[in-house]
């Protein structure tokens, strides 16, 4: 089960707490399974710099309050009323959120992610990029931008694009939900925990080496479904057409032939906009660094949010809840090259800088 915040007594969306030398992070909105608001990563920014200069911190640890997850993503209800609103407010929790995913990945202590329950889009965001990544048998993780009208973000092209054959791609484009050992096959999770262990391995972590920690509670982790479908995903998704990729894997006629079709018809669900600038996105963060994906990222979501289709994936999924996207345009074969490649261009002037805010970094980080 996901861990309970512990010592912490006030009801702050995102809490802080010290343990002897381990720096305890606990996500905490267990009603909205933990979504990111601007705030939270605005704080998370903020200690995660001071405990990287702490010489009293020798770990940390990120958890999800409550019993349903880590993280489901952003805030996307927050989302879609600032982009009804006009308003600039998504763009500068990018901006932050993606100073997160940056500095986890390069943190200098261990960083222990406890992936249990739902992990899904910026929730993968401030766990994936850590080194010390546990999952359970709750686990329920992925990117599902493409459902929403939007594509991965948080870093999820460079992680995706460095999967194993083309099921990076698969996940992506198919924004399915993905089990522990998937997550583990995938290469965004290094150990499997049962979840009643978990409070165990943090009482570990205070005294121990996260290794030593997540080794003593460690069991044996399902098998992955993707590795077993290696075959036909790698066959059908080895193209760079979205079009010739839905089209293969309707004549897949090999073992997995039903899967094959049934992710033909998810890729088909999904905003045709979203999926070819996906498949892009991923195509091209092979040869990129984290930073250098984030910013791509971030010049992508951009324009999605200047976009028709972001904004009606949240209407029909998440607000009016009726499941019936009117995509714009509606068919893979109406979106053409030349929309794609606007997605990845210059942002004149507004491109986005990792390198830390001054003023954000002098507020003072939170407290236990």
């Amino acid at each position: 089960m996901s861990t309970a915040p512990g010592s912490a007594t006030d009801n702050a969306d995102i809490l802080f707490e010290r343990r002897g030398g381990l720096a305890v992070c606990t996500l905490n909105r267990p009603r909205a399974v933990n979504a990111l608001t601007a705030g939270m990563v605005e704080m998370l920014l903020a200690q995660l710099t001071a405990w990287e200069k702490d010489d009293d911190v020798s770990t940390v640890l990120i958890q999800g309050a409550g019993e349903r997850g880590l993280c489901a993503g952003g805030d996307i209800v927050a989302i879609y009323e600032d982009m009804l609103r006009g308003g600039n407010a998504t763009a500068d929790f990018w901006r932050t959120e993606y100073r997160v995913n940056s500095l986890i990945a390069r943190y200098p202590k261990p960083y222990v992610a406890l992936m249990d329950g739902l992990v899904l889009g910026g929730g993968v965001g401030v766990s994936a990029h850590g080194d010390v990544r546990v999952v359970t048998e709750r686990t329920r993780t992925g990117m599902p931008e493409t459902t929403i009208g939007f594509a991965p973000d948080v870093g999820g092209t460079f992680l995706l694009s460095r999967a194993p054959g083309e099921t990076g791609t698969h996940a992506a484009l198919t924004g399915a939900h993905l089990d522990a050992g998937d997550a583990l096959f995938l290469g965004l999770a290094d150990h499997f925990v049962p979840s009643r262990a978990l409070p165990r391995v943090v009482d570990a972590l205070e005294h121990g080496s996260p290794a030593d920690a997540v080794a003593r509670y460690a069991g044996q982790a399902p098998a992955s479904t993707l590795a077993a479908q290696q075959e036909w995903i790698d066959a059908c998704y080895a193209s760079d057409d979205a079009e010739d990729i839905v089209r293969r894997l309707r004549r897949w006629d090999g073992p997995g032939s039903q899967d094959a079709a049934g992710a033909a018809d998810s890729i088909e669900a999904k905003s045709p906009t979203s999926v070819k600038v996906t498949l892009a996105s991923l195509r091209r963060a092979k040869d990129l660094t984290l930073d250098e994906a984030l910013a791509q990222e971030y010049r992508a979501g951009l324009r999605f949010l200047a976009g028709p289709d972001f904004r009606e994936g949240i209407r029909a999924q998440v607000v009016d809840k009726d499941r019936n996207p009117q995509w714009k345009p509606a068919t893979l074969g109406e979106v053409l090259p030349a929309q794609v490649d606007r997605f990845f261009q210059p942002l004149e002037g507004r491109e986005l800088d990792l390198e830390p805010n001054p003023e954000l970094l002098e507020k003072e980080p939170g407290h236990a």
